[in-house]
């Protein structure tokens, strides 16, 4: 945050004078929260236009949670399905706001919380958070569902790698199990999870190749590391797979359904492993030849570890197709809708 943003903001109630003097000792820049906040909400379900910016009363953290200043959060196809009318259960209380990962700076922590700190560097996933999405210029999560963020990552690209990193890499480290020396196929390698998941599979010592669609995104597949990148929605596309993959592929991690994935399943050898989230469709059909699992990430204290872990080991790199403020979140799903989105597209909600 600038200086104007932060002489503009009011001590919390519960922030006591020797809890600022605190922070300033620690050279720590923690926004001030206040009673209430900007959030990206909607009042009912519909097009990406109902999706406006409300001022809405700020959460208020529980024993066990933490309340974030998020600098950015994530913008995914599921938050697009919500806002157009998904939603499990009963009828949600409106206003509604979206979004489920983010990353930003602990501003208040509860009495119970240990791990973290005021002034932490943080990210954090929760799927239908029960007090508010993460659209928001604050956020009050379970501290079970956080972690610190790695050094080489800043709040921006964090922010955009939470949920998709920790679907990336449990797919290919927990359900696929990659060792070394293995040809893996990530089906959907330029979009959000796949383009992290090629660089978590060449962690690993495997051969990666890799599908995506149009010049762009098939050159950001090879930076990342994908021996071989076809277009399977091309007939010669799907054809050219088995000269990259002469001994047949050992894994694949799906991350797009179809014709066009079966036909590519086809050279799975026998034995092998499929592996995709839930919410692909349509799902993969199950064979006899290979094992085949679904999933859903999951966003406790170990999965952060580990993840933090990958993130240096591989060197990560968070491919952007967009960043939009906060105020235009309805554009940004837009975005989403028209498809073909080379990496993941980022809410900024604060600078730094």
């Amino acid at each position: 945050m600038n200086k104007e943003e932060i002489s503009g903001l009011e001590p919390a109630k519960r922030t006591t004078r020797t809890k600022q003097r605190r922070r300033q000792a620690a050279g720590k820049t923690v926004p001030e929260p206040k009673g209430v906040m900007k959030a990206a909400a909607i009042d009912r379900f519909g097009p990406p236009s109902v999706l406006k910016l409300h001022e809405l009363p700020m959460p208020e953290p529980g024993p066990r949670e933490v309340l974030i200043a998020l600098h950015a959060s994530g913008v995914g196809v599921w938050d697009a399905d919500i806002r157009g009318g998904w939603w499990p259960g009963k009828r949600p209380k409106f206003p509604l706001v979206l979004g489920t990962d983010g990353a930003g700076i602990v501003a208040v922590k509860g009495a119970r919380v240990r791990s973290f700190g005021v002034g932490d560097r943080v990210w954090a996933y929760e799927f239908l958070n029960p007090k508010c999405g993460f659209y928001a210029e604050y956020v009050a999560v379970n501290a079970g569902h956080v972690g610190r963020v790695p050094r080489r990552l800043d709040l921006l690209h964090a922010g955009a790698a939470t949920v998709t990193g920790l679907t990336a890499l449990q797919g290919i480290d927990d359900h696929l199990r990659v060792r070394r020396g293995e040809t893996v196929l990530i089906f959907g390698a330029s979009g959000a999870v796949g383009t992290l998941a090629v660089q978590f599979a060449k962690r690993r010592g495997a051969r990666v190749l890799g599908t995506a669609t149009g010049s762009k995104a098939t050159q950001l597949v090879r930076q990342l590391g994908a021996s071989g990148v076809i277009d399977a929605r091309k007939p010669r596309g799907i054809e050219q797979l088995p000269e990259l993959a002469p001994d047949g592929i050992d894994a694949v991690l799906a991350l797009v359904g179809g014709e066009a994935l079966e036909r590519c399943l086809d050279l799975v050898r026998p034995g092998g492993r499929v592996a995709y989230p839930n919410g692909v469709e349509p799902e993969p059909k199950r064979r006899q030849e290979f094992r085949l699992q679904s999933y859903d990430a999951a966003g406790g204290r170990r999965e952060f570890t580990n993840l933090a872990r990958a993130v240096d080991e591989a060197r990560l790199r968070v491919p952007i197709a967009a960043v939009y403020p906060l105020a235009q979140a309805a554009k940004a799903h837009e975005r989403v809708e028209r498809g073909q989105v080379a990496g993941r597209i980022a809410l900024r909600i604060r600078q730094g």
